[in-house]
This record gives C-alpha cells, structure tokens and sequence, in this order.
C-alpha cells in the first residue's frame, strides 16, 4: 500500500507541475509517438500533435488518417503540415544527389534536421505557442549545471542518439523524450493496455518515402537507368567485370556483385566521375582513421583534442578513437584504436564521451 501511495502523490505531483506546459507531439500515428501522446497527458500536459504530410500520395494521407485517428482517441487537437515541397528538397533530392556523387545517403538525419526538429520544431514554438516539443525518439535528456546533454535510453538496443546529433541547446531545452525510461515491449504493452489505434502497428521502415515493394535499387533505377561500367580490383586495379551503374552499390557491399574470384569480394571504394566499382577482399575494408566536416556539437565543447567512443554507422558498437578537431573550418580526424570497416563518405560519424556514454556531437564523412 506505501508504494501505491507513493506512486499516487508522484502522479497528482506530475499533474500539478505540467498542467500548465504546453507540449505539441510530432505524431506519426505509429506505436511511439502514439505512447508519446498518452503519456504526456498522463502527466498533466496540455497536448496537442502536429502530423507533417512529407510526401503526396495515399501512404503518406493514410499516414495523416491514423495520426488524426490516434488524436481523436487521446481527445487532443491535431495539426496537419503540409511540407512535401520542402521535404522533397531538403530531404528526397539530398538522397539522390548523394548516390549521384557516390555517396551513400543518411536522409533520416536530414530529415530530422530540417523536417522533424526544424519546420515542425519551430512551427509548435512560433506558431502554436507550445512550450515543448516531443517525439517517440528513444533517448535521454538530462541537465547537468545547465547544460542539456542526451544520454543512452534504456531500451539501448532502441537507442536514436545517432539520428539526434544535430540536435543543439536550442533544441534540447525544449525537447522532450518520455519513452527514454521505458522498453519496446513495455510501450506496445501501453497501447494495447488502453487501446490506441496504433496497438498493433509494425515499426517504420528506414526510407519513409521509398515504399514496398519498391526497394532502395529500383528506385535508384528508376531514376538514373544503367550505364555501363568496369569493376576494378583495388589492389592493381585490374579488371575483374562490368556492372550497370556505380550508383547501385555502396562500400561494404558483398551481395550482387557476380564476380567469381578466389575469396569473397567486396566493394571498397566508389569512383563517381568515372563509373567505376572498386573491389576487394574483406581486409581491403578496414581504416585506422578518417576524415569528417560539418562537425556539430550539441552543447558549448572547447577542447580540440579528445578521446571518444565512435560510430561511423548506427548499427554498429561504437569504438574508441582520438578525435583532433579544427575549430576554423569545422573538420576533425578521427583515429581509432583498431580499425574500423567499410568508412563510406556520405554517412554521419558521431562520438559519445568515453565515460558516461553522453552524445557529444559529429560529423560527415566526405
């Protein structure tokens, strides 16, 4: 009986501090943002959700129908924004532009910054006069001495630091996150528990705008064709095959390549001006350090040489390296500690201090 009370007089606590907070959730009308908003209400904010409309066409309007569905069911009003130009500019020509140059794309961090905690973020504060913005995101926020930091959330293996680094103090004093406490099974578990709509919806996938059964490679067929170029050994650049297009490869990649060869090939490196595909055997993947620009950090950090855990890809464990870091053109050289495979320009490299696993900032590798 202790305990209930205590977890009564915390909810009443909750109720009365935020009850005047006003919190707009971006809602995708998925699982977590859908939690999201139940949550914060339960805790005695005035919530509203604002749903964006990225792309024009029946998934993204039935996108908009379970979002306005899951407000209707939580009682709370619903925004609809409407930024499929800007989404296609920002975000969609970005990703086309990148595997053009031979780059392998990351539009999730892209839309994040110019979508999610850009014209959404600002659109909730200016417009709609909300004190907070929220989202499913499964990170930590924590101040320390003033300075907001993001932390891993407990559900680690969930964790979205990596898609946040971007993120600034601007952002991170009026951001909240109330999944970070919670598992994966246990926010299902609320939603069926109060039966939201979103009770039995599947997590998103990875390119929001490519639909199945679309794949990543029809669309990039779709959009540049073939055009036939050679494989080139890495080694001694000898001639090992020909493929239809350097753009439907990316570094690391083993399948689809179709070259018989005495050990498994990989691609290495990607030769956009010349239509090339360089290939080579796993050893040829591994780097000892690299080079990233458009380096962010998410809070005041003054030393230029520091050592960090590294991610140079979401799904990877970060590794620790010496990051040295160039204040004047924004640019860092990260030199691990073992060698780390398949560096491919176009993805964001993050770091995280080596001791309590905080985000510090990242980069771009080039």
């Amino acid at each position: 009986m202790p305990d209930l009370i205590k977890i009564l007089n915390y909810n009443c606590f909750m109720a009365n501090k935020n009850e005047k907070s006003k919190v707009a959730v971006a809602l995708s009308g998925g699982l977590d943002s859908s939690v999201t908003c139940y949550l914060l209400k339960q805790q005695g904010y005035d919530v509203c959700a604002v749903t964006v409309k990225m792309v024009d066409d029946e998934k993204f309007d039935s996108i908009v129908q379970n979002a306005n569905d899951v407000a209707k069911k939580l009682d709370i009003p619903h925004h609809v924004l409407n930024l499929s130009r800007e989404f296609k500019k920002d975000v969609i020509d970005y990703f086309e532009n990148s595997y053009k140059l031979g780059k392998t794309p990351n539009p999730c961090i892209l839309c994040n910054r110019t979508i999610k905690w850009g014209r959404l973020f600002d659109y909730a504060i200016d417009t709609l006069g909300c004190d907070f913005v929220a989202s499913g995101h499964y990170a930590r926020i924590i101040d320390d001495n003033g300075v907001k930091k993001m932390f891993p959330a407990r559900d680690e293996k969930k964790d979205q630091q990596y898609y946040l680094f971007e993120l600034n103090q601007k952002h991170l004093n009026k951001i909240l996150f109330p999944l970070s406490d919670y598992l994966k099974e246990e926010i299902r578990q609320i939603a069926i528990d109060n039966d939201l709509p979103s009770k039995s919806s599947k997590d998103s996938q990875d390119i929001c705008f490519i639909t199945k059964p679309l794949t990543t490679k029809k669309y990039l067929l779709n959009k540049f064709g073939t055009k036939k170029g050679d494989f080139l050994y890495i080694k001694d650049s000898r001639k090992l095959g020909v493929h239809e297009g350097f753009w439907q490869y990316t570094i690391g990649q083993r399948k689809g390549i179709g070259i018989a060869f005495e050990e498994p090939l990989y691609v290495v490196k990607l030769d956009a001006k010349n239509n090339v595909v360089y290939v080579g055997t796993k050893e040829d993947l591994y780097s000892d350090s690299l080079s990233i620009k458009d380096v962010k950090f998410q809070y005041p950090f003054e030393v230029e040489t520091f050592y960090a855990m590294v991610k140079i890809r979401y799904n990877m464990q970060a590794q620790k390296a010496f990051v040295k870091y160039n204040s004047n053109d924004k640019t860092a050289v990260i030199s691990f500690e073992s060698p780390v495979s398949s560096v491919t320009p176009g993805q964001a490299v993050v770091f995280y201090d080596v001791n309590d696993k905080h985000l510090i900032g990242g980069g771009w590798i080039d």
